[in-house]
């Protein structure tokens, strides 16, 4: 009935407690997180990769943010911080060397359990290349060769010695002989760390040096080359 008695007639109700009833809010909840649970609404959603690394990333911008406000000046004294972190790390880089180069220094030249004399590095240099393993011949050759000159002291006897540091400093004292010092360290390190086969013109080069190494005079301190002789 419409007009004032429908008007009258809905007060009423209320007035009786015939209050409209309101779905609950529970099962609201669970059927609009069923609705949305639908693949149709997640098509474009980051995968579990892209979740993570956006954590990470939340993560770092968080650390730096707290190191920041942490930080004498802020942003721009964190910038300085940073920066002389990387010059520290750079600095003791530069002066200690790579990783990988300490570890390689640890049996660059000498790799036996224990120090052996020049002429054992020859004679198991020389029983190599009886057995033509070139190879192992010239290793052999090179450590006689590095070996002989520590004896005669023209070498400080130095744990961790790569073939080229002994090539350099050898021929500052043997100019002469420098350049086929450097060519012997290269002989090493290609067999040793290049994976290359030497032969036999690779040892009796080296073999050759040695000898002649072994009559060579160095060249004293204060000593110009011309007087050497």
């Amino acid at each position: 009935m419409s007009g004032a008695g429908g008007i009258t007639r809905t007060r009423q109700d209320i007035a009786a407690g015939d209050i409209p009833v309101d779905t609950p809010r529970l099962p609201a909840r669970e059927a609009a997180e069923s609705e949305l649970s639908k693949p149709m609404y997640h098509e474009n959603d980051p995968n579990f990769l892209q979740r993570a690394l956006n954590q990470f990333w939340d993560w770092v911008a968080g650390v730096f943010d707290a190191a920041a406000r942490a930080a004498p000046g802020g942003p721009a004294g964190l910038a300085v911080l940073v920066v002389i972190v990387i010059g520290l790390a750079a600095a003791l880089w530069w002066r200690l060397g790579t990783p990988q180069r300490s570890a390689r220094n640890t049996d660059a030249l000498f790799d036996s359990t224990g120090p052996r004399s020049a002429a054992q590095h020859r004679a198991t240099a020389e029983a190599h290349a009886a057995a033509l393993r070139w190879t192992e011949a010239v290793q052999e050759r090179m450590r006689a060769i590095v070996r002989s000159l520590e004896e005669r002291a023209l070498l400080d006897p130095r744990p961790g010695r790569t073939a080229d540091e002994a090539a350099a400093e050898a021929g500052r004292t043997l100019p002469e002989h420098a350049a086929r010092l450097r060519a012997a360290a290269r002989s090493f390190d290609d067999v040793t760390y290049g994976g290359r086969t030497a032969d036999r013109s690779a040892y009796l080069s080296l073999r050759t040096l040695d000898l002649e190494l072994d009559e060579a005079k160095p060249l004293l301190p204060g000593t110009s080359r011309g007087a050497t002789g």
